[in-house]
């Protein structure tokens, strides 16, 4: 099964092909690498006139942006109530991945429907796309990422949402994070985590996602709190099967009761075909 994230309006995938896709973000439309796509493209991607910037890669590994106009630095789109930044920067990011809003879509509901204030713990937590989304629900969130800059762009999107208060940021191993707040004695009722594939905290922390994960989701569960709402796990690793996320929690999770449920995410794309994007798998306390 796979979800899309079929309600945006200010992006859009136009054209896939060739190990890329051509996307339109709000008036700027980018060529950047999908490890994904590995099926033909019907036309040349790189010769379409709309096309404002390429992302080409480089043999010796990683590359670099090729600007077919003038763009500006960082620009705004938006998501339903939510806005965000969108600037282009090194290995091909963008500062969102537009794909995540089926689950902020998921999570939202089930804060707006808790009928109680419900504490998240963001890890991996990037520039904050689902922390602004749950604080916007209504939660009270905990935001965590190793990158100083990443969490910085996490604030500024969540001023240009008008969230102002609701958000605590923390710059740290999200790992190290976790095993301090379990000695505190903190609990949460929401778990959301991002994990990379690969990854250095700032104190040069290794994070190697085919072994790390799973001890850390059964670390994180310690920080549950008894009536706990959800555990979201989402990655991007290409080749981390749905099933795989639903066995951690399972595993993670026994005696809890509840559902879970594992799935594919993907974007609608304008040829009518759906463009996979990893994988989520969630708990919810029904």
């Amino acid at each position: 099964m796979i979800r899309l994230a079929d309600n945006w309006k200010d992006y859009a995938v136009l054209a896939t092909g060739d190990g890329y896709k051509l996307e339109r973000w709000g008036d700027v439309t980018l060529l950047r690498p999908d490890p994904q796509v590995i099926w033909g493209a019907s036309y040349d991607l790189f010769s379409d006139p709309r096309i404002d910037a390429v992302y080409r890669r480089s043999e010796k590994g990683g590359g670099a942006w090729e600007y077919r106009r003038k763009i500006p630095e960082s620009w705004k789109i938006g998501y339903r109530d939510l806005t965000f930044s969108i600037k282009p920067m090194g290995f091909k990011h963008t500062g969102l991945f537009p794909e995540q809003a089926v689950n902020w879509d998921k999570c939202s509901s089930l804060i707006r429907s808790a009928g109680r204030k419900i504490k998240v713990l963001n890890l991996f937590a990037y520039t904050g796309g689902a922390s602004v989304a749950l604080a916007k629900a209504g939660a009270e969130v905990t935001h965590v990422d190793a990158a100083k800059g990443m969490v910085e762009r996490a604030g500024e999107n969540a001023r240009l949402s008008g969230i102002t208060s609701g958000i605590r940021y923390i710059v740290d191993d999200c790992v190290k994070f976790v095993q301090r707040e379990i000695r505190r004695g903190n609990q949460y009722d929401a778990i959301v985590m991002d994990p990379p594939s690969y990854g250095r905290g700032p104190g040069g922390e290794m994070w190697k996602i085919e072994t790390g994960l799973y001890p850390f989701v059964k670390l994180c569960t310690q920080l549950l709190s008894d009536n706990a709402l959800f555990v979201l796990i989402n990655s991007y690793t290409t080749g981390l099967q749905p099933a795989v996320l639903s066995n951690l929690l399972t595993l993670s999770l026994s005696g809890r009761g509840g559902k879970i449920e594992a799935y594919e995410v993907g974007l609608p794309t304008e040829e009518g075909i759906p463009l996979p994007c990893g994988a989520g798998g969630i708990y919810v306390n029904e």
